[in-house]
Protein backbone atom coordinates (compact mmCIF):
# COMPACT_ATOMS: atom_id res chain seq x y z
CA UNK A 1 0.00 0.00 0.00
CA UNK A 2 1.66 3.60 -0.98
CA UNK A 3 0.08 5.99 1.71
CA UNK A 4 0.30 9.80 0.48
CA UNK A 5 0.26 11.73 3.99
CA UNK A 6 -0.26 15.61 4.20
CA UNK A 7 0.94 17.97 6.77
CA UNK A 8 -0.62 21.60 6.13
CA UNK A 9 -1.50 25.04 7.89
CA UNK A 10 -5.27 25.24 8.38
CA UNK A 11 -6.46 28.62 8.33
CA UNK A 12 -10.06 29.86 9.22
CA UNK A 13 -11.19 30.44 5.11
CA UNK A 14 -13.40 27.05 4.21
CA UNK A 15 -12.67 27.89 0.63
CA UNK A 16 -8.92 28.03 0.64
CA UNK A 17 -9.33 24.90 2.78
CA UNK A 18 -11.19 23.01 0.34
CA UNK A 19 -8.83 24.45 -2.63
CA UNK A 20 -6.07 23.10 -0.31
CA UNK A 21 -7.32 19.74 0.10
CA UNK A 22 -8.38 19.37 -3.51
CA UNK A 23 -4.71 20.27 -4.43
CA UNK A 24 -3.80 16.92 -2.02
CA UNK A 25 -5.86 14.69 -3.35
CA UNK A 26 -4.33 15.72 -7.31
CA UNK A 27 -0.98 15.50 -6.08
CA UNK A 28 -1.32 12.13 -4.41
CA UNK A 29 -2.79 10.74 -7.37
CA UNK A 30 -0.17 11.95 -9.40
CA UNK A 31 2.57 10.65 -7.10
CA UNK A 32 0.82 7.43 -7.31
CA UNK A 33 -1.00 6.97 -3.85
CA UNK A 34 -3.12 4.43 -3.06
CA UNK A 35 -5.02 6.51 -0.51
CA UNK A 36 -4.47 10.04 0.78
CA UNK A 37 -4.26 10.82 5.13
CA UNK A 38 -4.83 14.46 5.80
CA UNK A 39 -4.63 15.92 9.53
CA UNK A 40 -7.70 16.65 12.12
CA UNK A 41 -9.39 20.11 10.83
CA UNK A 42 -8.35 19.66 7.37
CA UNK A 43 -10.60 22.81 6.23
CA UNK A 44 -10.90 25.30 8.98
CA UNK A 45 -8.88 25.38 11.86
CA UNK A 46 -9.94 28.21 14.15
CA UNK A 47 -10.42 28.80 18.09
CA UNK A 48 -12.50 31.90 17.50
CA UNK A 49 -16.09 30.27 18.54
CA UNK A 50 -17.56 33.87 16.98
CA UNK A 51 -16.28 33.38 13.68
CA UNK A 52 -16.01 29.45 13.46
CA UNK A 53 -19.63 29.24 13.85
CA UNK A 54 -20.30 30.65 10.62
CA UNK A 55 -17.63 28.38 8.64
CA UNK A 56 -19.54 24.88 10.20
CA UNK A 57 -22.65 23.52 8.66
CA UNK A 58 -24.23 20.53 8.26
CA UNK A 59 -21.99 17.51 6.22
CA UNK A 60 -24.34 18.14 3.43
CA UNK A 61 -23.58 21.35 3.15
CA UNK A 62 -19.80 21.40 3.56
CA UNK A 63 -17.66 22.65 0.64
CA UNK A 64 -14.76 20.80 1.55
CA UNK A 65 -16.28 17.27 1.99
CA UNK A 66 -17.86 17.94 -1.63
CA UNK A 67 -14.83 19.16 -2.79
CA UNK A 68 -12.55 16.04 -1.89
CA UNK A 69 -15.24 13.41 -2.91
CA UNK A 70 -15.00 14.97 -6.23
CA UNK A 71 -11.80 14.95 -6.76
CA UNK A 72 -11.39 11.33 -4.93
CA UNK A 73 -14.12 10.44 -7.68
CA UNK A 74 -11.83 12.00 -10.52
CA UNK A 75 -8.60 10.11 -9.02
CA UNK A 76 -10.10 7.06 -8.40
CA UNK A 77 -7.96 7.99 -5.00
CA UNK A 78 -8.89 6.86 -1.31
CA UNK A 79 -9.00 9.69 1.35
CA UNK A 80 -8.97 9.52 4.94
CA UNK A 81 -10.18 13.41 5.73
CA UNK A 82 -8.52 13.27 9.25
CA UNK A 83 -11.73 15.01 10.15
CA UNK A 84 -13.78 18.56 9.60
CA UNK A 85 -16.21 19.98 11.83
CA UNK A 86 -19.96 19.72 11.01
CA UNK A 87 -22.88 20.81 12.61
CA UNK A 88 -24.09 17.56 14.38
CA UNK A 89 -28.34 16.78 14.53
CA UNK A 90 -28.51 17.88 18.11
CA UNK A 91 -27.84 21.72 17.25
CA UNK A 92 -23.71 21.25 18.55
CA UNK A 93 -20.55 20.39 16.72
CA UNK A 94 -19.13 17.09 15.80
CA UNK A 95 -15.28 16.67 15.06
CA UNK A 96 -15.97 13.90 12.17
CA UNK A 97 -13.42 12.21 10.09
CA UNK A 98 -14.40 10.66 6.81
CA UNK A 99 -13.32 7.45 4.71
CA UNK A 100 -13.95 8.30 0.91
CA UNK A 101 -13.63 5.55 -1.92
CA UNK A 102 -11.85 5.79 -5.30
CA UNK A 103 -15.57 6.38 -6.77
CA UNK A 104 -16.24 9.52 -4.42
CA UNK A 105 -18.37 7.56 -1.84
CA UNK A 106 -18.29 8.08 1.85
CA UNK A 107 -17.26 4.46 3.44
CA UNK A 108 -17.46 5.74 6.84
CA UNK A 109 -17.60 8.30 9.42
CA UNK A 110 -16.19 8.89 12.88
CA UNK A 111 -16.90 11.28 15.51
CA UNK A 112 -13.86 12.36 18.14
CA UNK A 113 -15.12 10.03 21.33
CA UNK A 114 -12.41 12.10 24.05
CA UNK A 115 -12.96 15.79 23.43
CA UNK A 116 -9.96 18.20 24.46
CA UNK A 117 -10.62 19.65 27.90
CA UNK A 118 -7.07 20.75 28.83
CA UNK A 119 -4.47 23.28 30.40
CA UNK A 120 -1.54 22.76 28.36
CA UNK A 121 2.22 23.73 30.17
CA UNK A 122 2.35 27.36 28.33
CA UNK A 123 -1.40 28.17 30.42
CA UNK A 124 -3.50 28.05 27.07
CA UNK A 125 -6.68 26.91 28.06
CA UNK A 126 -8.82 24.49 25.59
CA UNK A 127 -12.66 23.18 26.34
CA UNK A 128 -13.63 21.82 22.88
CA UNK A 129 -16.34 20.37 24.94
CA UNK A 130 -18.44 24.23 25.09
CA UNK A 131 -18.97 23.76 21.65
CA UNK A 132 -18.41 20.29 20.13
CA UNK A 133 -20.48 16.75 21.47
CA UNK A 134 -18.69 13.39 21.29
CA UNK A 135 -18.78 10.44 19.51
CA UNK A 136 -20.60 7.26 20.31
CA UNK A 137 -18.78 4.49 19.39
CA UNK A 138 -15.43 3.13 18.24
CA UNK A 139 -15.59 2.91 13.87
CA UNK A 140 -13.33 0.30 11.78
CA UNK A 141 -13.61 0.39 7.83
CA UNK A 142 -12.29 -2.12 5.04
CA UNK A 143 -10.14 -0.75 2.26
CA UNK A 144 -8.88 -2.95 -0.78
CA UNK A 145 -5.48 -3.28 1.29
CA UNK A 146 -6.35 -3.36 5.33
CA UNK A 147 -9.00 -2.57 7.74
CA UNK A 148 -8.35 0.76 9.76
CA UNK A 149 -9.33 1.87 13.17
CA UNK A 150 -10.25 5.76 13.39
CA UNK A 151 -9.59 8.05 16.17
CA UNK A 152 -8.76 11.61 16.19
CA UNK A 153 -6.19 13.60 18.25
CA UNK A 154 -6.87 13.56 21.71
CA UNK A 155 -8.55 9.95 21.41
CA UNK A 156 -4.57 9.62 21.29
CA UNK A 157 -4.46 9.28 25.26
CA UNK A 158 -6.95 6.50 25.72
CA UNK A 159 -5.22 2.78 25.47
CA UNK A 160 -8.57 0.73 25.43
CA UNK A 161 -9.98 2.79 22.31
CA UNK A 162 -6.80 1.60 20.02
CA UNK A 163 -7.12 -1.95 21.63
CA UNK A 164 -10.71 -2.43 20.61
CA UNK A 165 -10.46 -1.03 16.93
CA UNK A 166 -7.06 -3.78 17.07
CA UNK A 167 -9.10 -6.58 18.47
CA UNK A 168 -12.40 -5.46 15.82
CA UNK A 169 -9.57 -6.31 13.42
CA UNK A 170 -8.02 -2.98 12.77
CA UNK A 171 -4.25 -3.43 11.33
CA UNK A 172 -3.88 0.24 10.51
CA UNK A 173 -4.94 2.77 12.81
CA UNK A 174 -5.27 6.26 12.19
CA UNK A 175 -4.62 9.18 14.32
CA UNK A 176 -5.21 13.08 12.98
CA UNK A 177 -4.34 15.65 14.71
CA UNK A 178 -3.68 19.38 15.45
CA UNK A 179 -1.06 18.69 18.84
CA UNK A 180 0.08 21.44 20.72
CA UNK A 181 3.89 22.43 20.31
CA UNK A 182 4.02 21.59 24.03
CA UNK A 183 2.09 18.31 24.29
CA UNK A 184 3.74 17.74 21.07
CA UNK A 185 7.34 18.07 22.34
CA UNK A 186 6.23 15.87 25.09
CA UNK A 187 4.13 13.13 24.04
CA UNK A 188 3.04 12.61 20.19
CA UNK A 189 6.05 10.31 19.33
CA UNK A 190 5.81 8.28 22.52
CA UNK A 191 2.31 7.85 22.39
CA UNK A 192 1.79 6.89 19.02
CA UNK A 193 5.12 4.58 19.13
CA UNK A 194 3.25 2.73 22.02
CA UNK A 195 -0.25 2.35 20.13
CA UNK A 196 1.65 0.90 17.44
CA UNK A 197 3.51 -1.55 19.61
CA UNK A 198 0.68 -2.43 21.87
CA UNK A 199 -1.59 -3.37 19.12
CA UNK A 200 0.77 -4.69 16.15
CA UNK A 201 -0.45 -2.40 13.75
CA UNK A 202 0.60 0.45 11.83
CA UNK A 203 -0.18 3.58 13.28
CA UNK A 204 -0.59 6.53 10.78
CA UNK A 205 -0.96 10.32 11.60
CA UNK A 206 -1.05 13.41 9.41
CA UNK A 207 -0.42 16.27 11.75
CA UNK A 208 -1.45 20.10 11.17
CA UNK A 209 2.31 22.41 12.04
CA UNK A 210 3.08 25.87 12.38
CA UNK A 211 1.71 29.35 13.31
CA UNK A 212 -1.78 29.45 12.09
CA UNK A 213 -4.52 32.40 11.42
CA UNK A 214 -6.40 31.99 14.62
CA UNK A 215 -3.01 32.17 16.41
CA UNK A 216 -2.28 28.90 17.85
CA UNK A 217 0.62 26.70 17.05
CA UNK A 218 0.71 23.15 16.37
CA UNK A 219 3.39 20.96 16.76
CA UNK A 220 3.41 19.07 12.74
CA UNK A 221 6.28 16.09 12.88
CA UNK A 222 3.24 13.67 11.30
CA UNK A 223 4.26 10.05 11.71
CA UNK A 224 4.49 6.73 10.35
CA UNK A 225 4.99 4.21 12.79
CA UNK A 226 5.43 0.27 11.90
CA UNK A 227 3.74 -2.32 14.19
CA UNK A 228 7.39 -3.24 15.88
CA UNK A 229 7.14 0.58 16.94
CA UNK A 230 9.47 2.29 14.28
CA UNK A 231 9.20 5.33 12.72
CA UNK A 232 8.86 4.83 9.17
CA UNK A 233 8.47 8.51 8.50
CA UNK A 234 8.44 11.91 10.57
CA UNK A 235 7.99 15.02 8.24
CA UNK A 236 9.04 17.26 10.59
CA UNK A 237 7.71 20.94 10.55
CA UNK A 238 7.40 22.16 7.18
CA UNK A 239 4.34 21.65 5.61
CA UNK A 240 3.90 19.19 2.18
CA UNK A 241 2.90 15.88 1.26
CA UNK A 242 5.25 12.76 1.73
CA UNK A 243 4.42 9.28 0.07
CA UNK A 244 5.78 6.17 1.89
CA UNK A 245 5.16 2.21 0.87
CA UNK A 246 3.72 0.19 3.78
CA UNK A 247 4.95 -3.94 3.45
CA UNK A 248 1.61 -5.28 5.15
CA UNK A 249 2.65 -8.33 5.61
CA UNK A 250 4.34 -6.63 8.82
CA UNK A 251 1.55 -6.85 11.27
CA UNK A 252 1.50 -10.54 10.86
CA UNK A 253 5.19 -10.95 11.77
CA UNK A 254 4.63 -8.36 14.42
CA UNK A 255 1.59 -9.96 15.85
CA UNK A 256 2.97 -13.54 15.85
CA UNK A 257 6.36 -12.36 17.44
CA UNK A 258 4.17 -10.68 20.38
CA UNK A 259 0.53 -12.08 20.06
CA UNK A 260 -0.42 -9.53 22.62
CA UNK A 261 -4.35 -9.53 21.16
CA UNK A 262 -4.41 -13.63 21.77
CA UNK A 263 -2.95 -12.92 25.44
CA UNK A 264 -5.46 -10.17 26.06
CA UNK A 265 -8.03 -11.31 28.96
CA UNK A 266 -11.22 -9.57 30.50
CA UNK A 267 -10.88 -8.72 34.36
CA UNK A 268 -13.04 -7.49 36.56
CA UNK A 269 -12.63 -4.61 39.33
CA UNK A 270 -9.41 -3.88 40.71
CA UNK A 271 -9.47 -5.50 44.18
CA UNK A 272 -7.85 -3.08 46.72
CA UNK A 273 -5.84 -5.03 49.49
CA UNK A 274 -5.43 -3.54 52.78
Amino acid sequence: MRAAIWQTTTGTDPLLGARALVEAVEEAATRGADMLFTPEMSAVLDRDRARAVAAIVDEADDVALAAVREAAAKAGLWVHLGSLAVRAEDGRFANRAFVIDGAGAIRARYDKLHLFDATVPDDARYCESQSYRPGAHPVVVDTPWLRLGLSICYDLRFPALFAALAEAGARLLTVPAAFTVPTGRAHWEPLLRARAIENGAFVVAAAQTGRHADGRETWGHSLVIDPWGTVLLDMGTAPGLALIDLDLHAVATARERLPVLAHRRPFGAVEVAS
